[in-house]
């Protein structure tokens, strides 16, 4: 039996911290313009309520998203210990290419997978390099395409990249702007027979009909500004309605299909969204057992990160793998969920056996 593993991590986490307190001159308005009637330490004290997040980080502004995945691609080839010429593909997610700190126009000409190649110096002419679009579940989908090519034989080695500056495409006006951050992860996947490791079944799901633009690019809510300038906004309430109906059902879907009972998983590595929302969507997701939800089955990186949106479960996993989060590990032969929810609305999950 052919399946795929994992056999290398690797992160990039940038440097610059902005903690919470730094948003307190800020001038946040409502998305009609108007002042909100709120001290911005009310304001905050409520989004960390709800978010969890403390603080998160930011890419110096001498590095793009493709730097940022370059680096997290040079730590997973080096923990998996393979030449890099052998890779097949090289499959990048993001959302808004390369970003300048001083441009407002996204630059993706050539793809950034294709950056990445060549910052590593890949000259194999067979190591095809694309990116995909897919919203915050882009690097899980990546790792499902990537198993995809292994079990049709067309390819062994593949290098799957989670990366984004969403700091670049926030709106300072907006409450929102204090959730995003930067970031980026990455993993080898490669073709393993003789063992029982590896992805063991995935779901992937699509909901446009009416949830297409929940995510979407809008003009800043500082009516003064170019109303040509776009910046990263979402209908939240609406995010958070949809996740908790949706997500639960898409994990289940997955797990079912590997055949493993509940009982077996040991962690799920969630989009690091909004603690609050991932919360309820485990908690939905073990109701559907018809069971409690286990200590410690959840590790969390949002606190300190923020959302980095395809780069949260890439580097949350690479983090707990490398013993860096308190109380969280992983061992030989643990099942796992890898799940994310994101702009599209697209949804996704994968079961893996470590």
């Amino acid at each position: 039996m052919i399946t795929s593993l994992i056999t290398g991590t690797g992160s990039y986490i940038p440097e610059i911290k902005k903690e919470n307190k730094k948003f307190l001159e800020n001038r946040f308005l409502n998305s009609d313009g108007t002042e909100i009637p709120s001290d911005n330490a009310i304001i905050i004290e409520k989004f960390k309520a709800i978010t969890g997040i403390e603080e998160r980080r930011y890419a110096a502004s001498k590095y793009n998203t493709s730097d940022l995945g370059f680096f997290a691609a040079q730590k997973a080839i080096e923990d998996a210990a393979i030449n890099p010429e052998e890779l097949d593909y090289i499959i990048l997610a993001h959302n808004f290419g390369d970003i300048k700190s001083t441009a407002i126009q996204s630059d993706l000409l050539p793809s950034l997978a294709t950056r990445v190649k060549y910052r590593l110096g890949i000259e194999n002419p067979n190591c095809v390099a694309y990116d995909i679009l897919f919203g915050c579940p882009g690097w899980i989908e990546g790792v499902i395409q990537a198993q995809a090519f292994i079990k049709a034989g067309i390819a062994n080695k593949v290098l799957v990249i989670g990366a984004e500056t969403l700091s670049r495409v926030v709106d300072k006006y907006d409450r929102d702007s204090m959730i995003y951050s930067d970031g980026a992860g990455a993993c080898i996947v490669e073709k393993n027979e003789g063992q029982d490791s590896g992805i063991l079944s995935h779901a992937t799901q699509t909901f446009a009909k009416d949830e297409a633009y929940h995510l979407f690019f809008g003009k800043s809510f500082e009516t003064q500004q170019d109303p040509d300038v776009r910046y990263i906004k979402m209908h939240g309430r609406k995010i958070y309605e949809f996740a908790l109906n949706n997500v639960p059902a898409a994990m289940k879907s997955a797990l079912d299909k590997s055949g493993i009972p509940i009982e077996e998983v040991k962690k799920i590595f969630i989009h690091q969204a909004n603690e609050k929302m991932d919360e309820a969507i485990i908690k939905r997701f073990y109701r559907l057992y018809k069971t409690s939800v286990p200590d410690g089955v959840m590790p969390m990186s949002i606190h300190k990160l923020g959302n980095s949106s395809v780069a949260t479960v890439p580097t949350l996993l690479d983090l707990v793998l490398k013993g860096t989060i308190e109380n969280q590990s992983l061992h030989r032969g643990d099942v796992i969920i890898l799940a994310s929810v994101g702009a599209g609305m697209n949804i996704n999950a994968v079961v893996y056996r470590y």
